[in-house]
């Protein structure tokens, strides 16, 4: 048996931290989104964070986004700290992700997010 590792052959499957595995997904739903960067006119630019920063008497649920309408271009910002913990499965993670970004873009856009999705 062989473990991943920097001198592993090609046939060993690498380790991916929670971290690339969280910015490989988001990195595949925009991939799927292009086609409307390439059309709408207002710039955005997706970050992901580890977490919020939330003062410390905060006692509402952590959120797991959020635009920025302040910064130029507009900025979506991810939060995957949130998302892991909210999402049971690695498929809910991803729904959970595409739902996020599309309901972002959606907003920074002004368009329905039904109309955003390429997956039908």
């Amino acid at each position: 048996m062989a473990l991943p590792g920097p001198l592993s052959p090609d046939s060993v499957p690498a380790h991916h931290s929670p971290r690339e595995a969280f910015d490989t997904l988001v990195a595949s739903v925009l991939h799927a989104l292009e086609p409307h960067f390439a059309v709408e006119r207002d710039d955005v630019d997706i970050v992901v964070e580890e977490a919020p920063l939330l003062p410390q008497e905060w006692d509402e649920r952590v959120p797991t986004s959020v635009v920025a309408h302040h910064h130029d271009p507009t900025r979506l910002v991810l939060y995957r700290l949130p998302m892991a913990q909210v999402a049971i499965t690695h498929d809910d993670l991803a729904d959970l992700v595409w739902r996020t970004v599309l309901d972002g873009l959606a907003e920074i856009w002004h368009v329905p997010p039904e109309s955003l999705d390429p997956r039908g």
